[in-house]
């Protein structure tokens, strides 16, 4: 079975369409979604609305939870886009009916997926939504030891926007360094499947994973998209900071 792992769309549909569009010519059996549908972006209700449609299972990320709750731990700029998000997704596209279903979906979203010894999160296996793993942590050998006692493989995660594997050895492997394909094994690890729609490894192109339980393998893929036309959109919405259209365009 092959699996698409996105993550980290942040209301980009041109990004997530380039996506879904190159997952079609991959032959997957189905789609998960890894949290962080919305924010940031300027098509929230769009993104919404293909992945309701497209992905098997979705997790609640930070910024799909600031839209239901009171944000925590938001810069102004997070938070003047989560404020604006809200409102779109009151005062956006589509009939009353439409509207309410974004809302349920949202609401109704798990933290966290177990299916045996594959776990799917989008913070971290110790908590589900806010935490962050970044790749320096590795050097912090007691957080890592907490960590991967948590799981029973392998942990499936987004919300940093850096794609790569983390080893029980205290190693992050990029993409890269791992020529884009990773083979699991019985060792546990951590596997972040980088961002749909904002990646921040110095790469500008949107980035997800394959997973295939029958080969064992965890497979990076990168997309290109039209980052000028969005950032355009961004650049339009006087509530959507300028900042995060340049980032689009530098990757980071």
């Amino acid at each position: 079975m092959k699996r698409a792992l996105i993550s980290d769309i942040h209301g980009n549909y041109d990004a997530l369409t380039a996506v879904l569009a190159d997952i079609r010519t991959v032959n997957v059996d189905d789609i998960y979604c890894l949290g962080d549908i919305i924010g940031y972006g300027p098509n929230p209700c769009e993104c919404l609305d293909s992945v309701m449609k497209e992905a098997k299972l979705t997790i609640l990320g930070n910024h799909d939870q600031a839209a239901l709750f009171d944000p925590e731990g938001f810069n102004p700029m997070a938070l003047q886009a989560i404020y604006w998000t809200r409102d779109q997704l009151d005062n956006g596209p589509g009939s009353p009916d439409q509207v309410n279903a974004r809302w349920d979906f949202l609401g109704e979203l798990p933290r966290q997926i177990d299916e045996g010894e594959y776990r799917f999160v989008h913070g971290s296996p110790r908590d589900p939504t806010n935490e962050y793993v970044f790749p320096e942590y590795v050097f912090d050998t007691r957080k890592m030891e907490i960590l991967f006692g948590k799981i029973e493989h392998v942990c499936f995660m987004g919300h940093t926007h850096l794609p790569g594997v983390f080893t029980t050895e205290c190693e992050f492997i990029s993409p890269d360094e791992c020529d884009h394909v990773y083979q699991l094994s019985r060792e546990k690890v951590m596997i972040n499947v980088g961002s749909v729609g904002q990646p921040r490894d110095e790469d500008r192109r949107s980035c997800y994973a394959i997973l295939d339980t029958e080969a064992k393998t965890v497979t990076f893929r990168r997309v290109d998209y039209n980052i000028d036309s969005v950032a355009n959109k961004i650049y339009a919405v006087p509530d959507l900071a300028d900042a995060l259209g340049d980032r689009l365009k530098h990757g980071r």
